[in-house]
């Protein structure tokens, strides 16, 4: 992990200033909001994170070939929409616990919740709308259009063991890369790139955030609750079949002695976790046992360190300087990451 904190010194030092400027930007929405939204988005703000969205845009711009106000004004609002999507998926999950506190449903219940971040979700476009560009609009609309459609076709798939990786990939994108995607061609539209170098940013991002969405699977089976900051084996309890239990119920037999049917006893120990939504008839150690030994973590990252290579492939036609050189090493810090 020492490889991972060096890489994103380096990339969260260029960014650093901006980022604080967009911390800023977050406590101001937050101290001027009615009392019951500035108390929860001002826990959720205190709450940390890697700012990720954030910084990605501030590269892509930088990268673009510009810096200035409308960067770090657009930071803050990402970070607004991401911070409301959590919220969100807090309540449709009744997770507990969110970066290793009580999440905002477990403090202040759902009803508060959900108007905390439909406020959000409202208060990030009042801000965008400052900046007069209809382009940004565009962007952020499409890109929260698909966020709410990534939860809604969730919500159909949920507690479902046919799914196949195309399904797991439709959903990553819309529930994750598709906002990794928005930031990086918004930075490109600050920059006036051409079409087609904000076409290149945006396949950059949307493949960055695929590896990010492949990471947090495997990290689910292969971290501690509190490196996560929520409890492991935390999707299959909720219903999902992420693409790692994917692989390991496809490719089971592949691995297995002979005469023994791994994908068959698999499938039996995932539909039993999922009947009964939590680990009763099931040890969590046969799930994670299941995933190793067919191979399927192994498979799962190797596919997140292809669309890593794919991220880098994407900004070859970028002008050689600092900023380009953090976007090539941001998704090796997102492949590396240990939360």
């Amino acid at each position: 992990m020492a490889f991972a904190v060096q890489i994103a010194k380096g990339i969260f030092d260029l960014v650093r200033d901006d980022l604080a400027l967009v911390e800023r930007e977050l406590a101001a929405q937050s101290d001027a909001a009615i009392e019951p939204v500035a108390e929860i988005s001002g826990y959720l703000r205190e709450g940390g994170g890697k700012r990720l969205r954030p910084a990605l845009l501030l590269l892509a711009s930088g990268a673009a070939g510009y810096r200035g106000p409308s960067a770090v004004h657009l930071g803050a609002v990402v970070e607004m929409i991401h911070s409301a999507t959590l919220v969100h998926d807090d309540v449709i999950d009744g997770a507990q616990t969110r970066r290793g506190r009580p999440s905002t449903n477990a403090r202040w219940g759902n009803h508060m919740s959900v108007l905390a971040g439909d406020w959000l979700y409202m208060q990030s476009f009042e801000m965008a709308l400052r900046e007069r560009n209809f382009a940004v609009l565009d962007i952020l609309i499409n890109l929260t259009q698909n966020m709410v459609e990534g939860e809604l076709l969730q919500l159909t798939r949920l507690g479902r063991i046919d799914l196949t990786e195309a399904d797991a990939i439709e959903l990553a994108f819309r529930k994750t890369a598709c906002l990794f995607s928005g930031c990086a061609r918004l930075g490109a539209v600050l920059g006036s790139q051409s079409p087609q170098g904000e076409e290149a940013l945006a396949e950059y991002g949307r493949n960055a955030g695929l590896a990010f969405q492949l990471v947090d699977d495997l990290l689910d089976f292969t971290a501690s609750s509190e490196k996560l900051g929520k409890p492991v084996l935390s999707d299959l309890k909720e219903g999902k079949v992420t693409l790692p239990l994917i692989f390991a119920l496809q490719d089971g037999n592949a691995q297995a002695a002979p005469g023994k049917n791994v994908a068959a006893e698999g499938r039996h120990l995932v539909a039993k976790v999922l009947e009964e939504r939590d680990f009763v008839s099931v040890r969590p150690e046969q799930i994670t046992t299941l995933v190793k030994e067919t191979g399927a973590l192994d498979r799962a990252r190797s596919l997140a360190r292809d669309y890593v290579s794919r991220a880098k492939a994407c900004l070859s036609e970028l002008p050689d300087n600092e900023y380009r050189r953090a976007l090539l090493a941001l998704p090796d810090f997102i492949l590396e990451r240990d939360n």
